[in-house]
């Protein structure tokens, strides 16, 4: 029953966050009250945990209400985050990696640190059947959707585009599409291939896979891993996408990043430590809404390199051990 009525709160927090993207502006995030979380498209993992992060927090964190936001995701999070509008953030390991490093999205070092390491994204390149597509370097001349404006997967779309030695601004017509537009334009066919990165599953691809059945397939890209990791080092790392997660044929091989939560480095070291601990002490909370946070593991929670983990986070993940 205890279950039940958790999940039942969690949908409800998710259908709030589902009224608008960015909200006001939150302020400080150590001065109690309202924290906002920043996520990314309605039918992906981050927007699903979110809105499941916000109500354990709410529920749990004296003091505090949270709420989550629609966002575009990685880039657009941090950026926001930094200037206040949001007081935690959902990013991929390589947009975070070049926030602390001043690099490529950003222009100058950012004073974002983690709370802790989280599940591992999957790249997900999806392309119609009948498009003749087979790898990315198939992908010249195509219509594909490179995610949403500032997001990480965009990030990664534009990296897999290069390393394959494709020009995303002239060899393919890139489509800035968020997931839910990105999927039905597959299905109406105004667009040949998506590149996503997600938990898995991920409730878009798994529509996409449902709807289209054997007029989509999921491409292998490691081929690419080695320029990747020469050009951006370990952060991209493989795995396969099982075949039983969207009903394929086999095992898909693909590139990994792991994501993580941010805050901005002036939080108080005690609201760090009572968020970073309230996670893991409702990790049944977050499994129950997708099961991609099964990968939120206090094994790897410092493994957040090169972005540094919060002083207060570190006190509850060594408390928690």
């Amino acid at each position: 029953m205890r279950l039940r009525t958790t999940v039942v709160a969690l949908v409800a927090v998710v259908s709030l966050a589902a009224c608008g993207g960015q909200r006001e502006p939150a302020g400080s995030s150590d001065g109690g009250g309202r924290l906002t979380i920043a996520t990314g498209n309605t039918t992906g993992v981050y927007y699903q945990l979110g809105g499941a992060l916000a109500s354990v927090i709410s529920s749990k964190v004296s003091g505090y209400r949270a709420t989550a936001s629609e966002t575009g995701a990685s880039v657009q999070n941090i950026q926001g985050l930094v200037a206040g509008n949001y007081d935690i953030a959902f990013s991929l390991g390589d947009s975070a990696s070049d926030a602390v490093k001043g690099e490529n999205s950003f222009k100058s070092k950012q004073d974002v640190v983690a709370l802790t390491r989280l599940y591992n994204n999957y790249t997900q390149v999806a392309v119609r059947t009948s498009a003749g597509v087979n790898s990315i370097a198939d992908l010249k001349g195509k219509r594909v959707s490179t995610g949403s404006p500032n997001s990480g997967t965009e990030v990664i779309a534009r990296r897999l585009l290069e390393a394959a030695g494709l020009d995303p601004a002239h060899d393919v017509t890139a489509q800035r599409l968020g997931l839910p537009e990105s999927v039905d334009a597959m299905k109406s066919g105004s667009i040949d291939a998506l590149v996503w990165s997600g938990g898995l599953p991920t409730g878009g691809i798994t529509d996409l896979t449902t709807s289209l059945g054997k007029g989509v397939k999921l491409l292998p890209i490691t081929d690419l891993l080695p320029k990747m990791q020469e050009k951006y080092g370990s952060v991209y790392t493989q795995a396969p996408i099982p075949a039983a997660t969207y009903k394929q044929a086999a095992d898909v091989p693909t590139i990994v990043v792991p994501n993580v939560l941010l805050v901005r480095k002036d939080m108080k070291d005690e609201l760090a430590e009572q968020l970073t601990k309230v996670i893991y002490d409702n990790m049944d909370a977050l499994v129950a809404v997708n099961a991609a946070a099964k990968g939120i593991t206090l094994e790897n929670a410092e493994k957040t390199d090169p972005v540094p983990l919060h002083p207060g986070a570190k006190k509850a993940i060594d408390g928690l051990k």
